[in-house]
């Protein structure tokens, strides 16, 4: 992708999958994906319901940078667990996605080349049983406005077909909100436009 584009391919939610290899169980579990804070919660969960597994492994991409991505080998040998969950994942296209594989020991070892194809067939397993989707990258604001201009904004948000998030009404209101990228300068121009209002960028998904 370049930095043109303006749309993504992603998963529209979670999915599971398993592989099997002389006797050790690899299940992937894949996670659309939108914010790093979110993991801490998402592996503690797994971790919870797997307590005995031995490797909790993964991997994730956020945004359409090829290059915004984080693996975790989790004591498997560098390069076995996270780089191939990874490989997958550009190789298909998708990205604000994490899949977690966690591995249950069999009692064999299965060698470097093993550990790579369980890892990456794990993740193809799950990311089969998901449904593919596109989306638009979206960059979030909040803008905060005097009650008296609210006809003003929300016919501005009406005619240019943006998605709230959250508001608040009061004499001062606030309103997240969602704009795709693409056209993020025209329809915040026209924002720029009403007395007093004051904009501010949150993040991008």
């Amino acid at each position: 992708m370049n930095l043109f584009e303006d749309t993504y391919k992603t998963i529209a939610a979670p999915s599971e999958g398993i592989f099997k290899d002389k006797g050790s169980k690899f299940i992937a579990y894949a996670y659309p994906f939108h914010q790093e804070e979110s993991l801490k919660d998402i592996l503690l969960e797994i971790k919870s319901a797997h307590p005995k597994a031995r490797h909790h492994c993964y991997a994730y991409r956020l945004t359409t940078d090829r290059s915004v991505f984080r693996i975790n080998d989790d004591g498997e040998p560098s390069g076995t667990a996270g780089r191939p969950i990874l490989n997958v994942l550009l190789s298909q296209d998708l990205t604000n996605i994490l899949v977690i594989v966690v591995r249950y020991f069999g009692g064999t070892l299965l060698g470097v080349p093993g550990l790579i194809n369980a890892y990456k067939q794990a993740t193809i397993e799950a990311l089969s049983e998901a449904e593919t989707i596109e989306k638009t990258v979206n960059d979030c604001y909040r803008i905060h406005f005097d009650y008296l201009h609210m006809n003003d904004v929300m016919r501005i948000i009406k005619e240019e077909n943006i998605n709230i998030s959250k508001q608040e009404f009061d004499n001062q209101c606030i309103i997240d909100m969602e704009i795709r990228q693409g056209e993020v300068n025209r329809t915040m121009s026209r924002f720029d436009k009403i007395d007093g209002l004051k904009k501010t960028y949150l993040y991008t998904n």
